[in-house]
């Protein structure tokens, strides 16, 4: 009797305790793959790709401004301020060209230096610009407005793209200014008097004027000639009626008059 109760004591005490094994299995990872999540990750705050826009750039100016000087005796001056040296001066009327504007000062260039204009002095006005090849010889123009008149000056070149010793660009007549800035702004090769240029180019009817064509003309000395030999000024046109050229006295942009008009011979454009 006791051995039965014995037995079934150890039957009972085995069938509570777990074997070895299966605590073992307790703390074994799972044999079968976690499910992968179907949800994707929230994205950090900011963390998504956001397509950078590209600055506009400025707007590309249609028109070139000019001063018109209204002072009897404006000061050019090598900066903008009134502390600055006075390099120059421009009379009422003279009209130049506008590269910078700082506060109340319009730079622009005279006799190959850069000087500034005080607003108060001067007014404003607009041309349309044309091509890149020809506001490129037009800035060459620019440069030299002031420069003295020269009758007969050294040319830069003989005609052919052989350079002049001599040449300066401290004086010009008419037809070497026009020979210079052809051939630093576009490059082009033109001949060394108004005489032989105006046979060069292409030529344009006097109602199809276009900014940067060269208008040729006769003058008192040689109007009563014929042919050819009444050529004796060059001028470039600018639009609305304006020129740049070299008169009796320097280089200088003006607006033609119905008395330069009447010696109007032929134009040719060279760009």
């Amino acid at each position: 009797m006791k051995r039965k109760k014995f037995l079934l004591a150890l039957m009972i005490a085995a069938f509570l305790v777990p074997t070895a094994a299966s605590c073992a299995n307790e703390d074994a990872p799972p044999t079968t793959p976690p499910t992968a999540e179907t949800t994707p990750p929230a994205e950090e705050e900011g963390g998504e790709d956001v397509e950078e826009i590209a600055p506009t750039p400025p707007p590309v100016a249609k028109t070139v401004e000019y001063i018109r000087c209204t002072g009897d005796s404006v000061n050019l001056r090598a900066g903008a301020g009134t502390s600055y040296s006075v390099v120059g001066n421009a009379k009422k009327g003279e009209i130049y060209a506008v590269t910078e504007k700082h506060g109340n000062w319009y730079q622009t260039y005279y006799r190959g230096k850069t000087v500034y204009i005080s607003a108060a002095y001067c007014t404003v006005f607009s041309l349309k610009k044309d091509t890149n090849s020809v506001e490129s010889v037009l800035d060459e123009g620019y440069k030299l407005l002031g420069v003295p008149y020269v009758y007969g000056a050294v040319r830069l070149h003989d005609g052919k793209g052989n350079m002049l010793s001599g040449f300066t660009t401290q004086k010009f007549d008419c037809s070497s200014l026009v020979q210079y800035v052809f051939y630093k702004g576009a490059g082009k090769t033109l001949q060394v008097t108004t005489r032989t240029q105006v046979k060069q180019g292409t030529y344009v009817p006097k109602s199809d004027l276009r900014r940067g064509d060269c208008i040729y003309f006769t003058n008192e000395s040689r109007k009563h000639l014929s042919g050819i030999e009444r050529v004796g000024h060059v001028a470039i046109y600018l639009g609305d009626n304006y020129i740049l050229h070299t008169a009796t006295d320097y280089a200088r942009i003006e607006k033609m008059t119905a008395s330069r008009w009447a010696f109007y011979i032929e134009t040719r454009r060279f760009v």
